[in-house]
């Protein structure tokens, strides 16, 4: 298992088809809880020009697992981090690969992190291990 970090300068050098695969990796393996595809490159041009992390994680050197983090610059009031996205290849679920890809991250990510989590979905446990809580209501307005 080799973990892979990006900030954004580092994303921003990988060859556009690069980023293409892991955006698609997201797209496939997010199953229910993902974004469409053209969501997943606007969150990935956002760590390009305003900060943040993507993480890929290789089993055997095929891609296994992709996370991705973008900076808020909020200190202090607002989570300095959101992560955004994080999917492990369907083959790999349940091996503790996702843990390992959080850990790892979370030790290049600073400051406080906030993430958005269906109430059904089963990373919500491995969220709470380790160490995410439920403070607040989320509010929207959709427009």
């Amino acid at each position: 298992m080799i973990i892979n970090s990006y900030h954004s300068h580092d994303f921003q050098q990988l060859d556009p088809a690069v980023r293409q695969q892991y955006a698609e990796f997201l797209h496939q393996h997010l199953d229910q809880y993902g974004d469409s595809l053209p969501a997943i490159l606007t969150c990935f041009d956002y760590v390009m020009n305003h900060g943040g992390w993507a993480f890929t994680l290789n089993v055997n050197e095929a891609l296994a697992g992709v996370c991705v983090f973008n900076e808020t610059h909020m200190n202090g009031y607002i989570p300095e981090n959101i992560l955004v996205y994080i999917a492990v290849d369907t083959q790999h679920r349940g091996k503790g690969l996702g843990k390992s890809l959080i850990e790892e991250a979370l030790k290049h990510v600073k400051g406080d992190v906030a993430l958005h989590v269906e109430a059904n979905n089963p990373a919500k446990k491995l969220y709470e291990k380790l160490g995410f809580t439920n403070p607040y209501l989320e509010m929207r307005l959709k427009r």
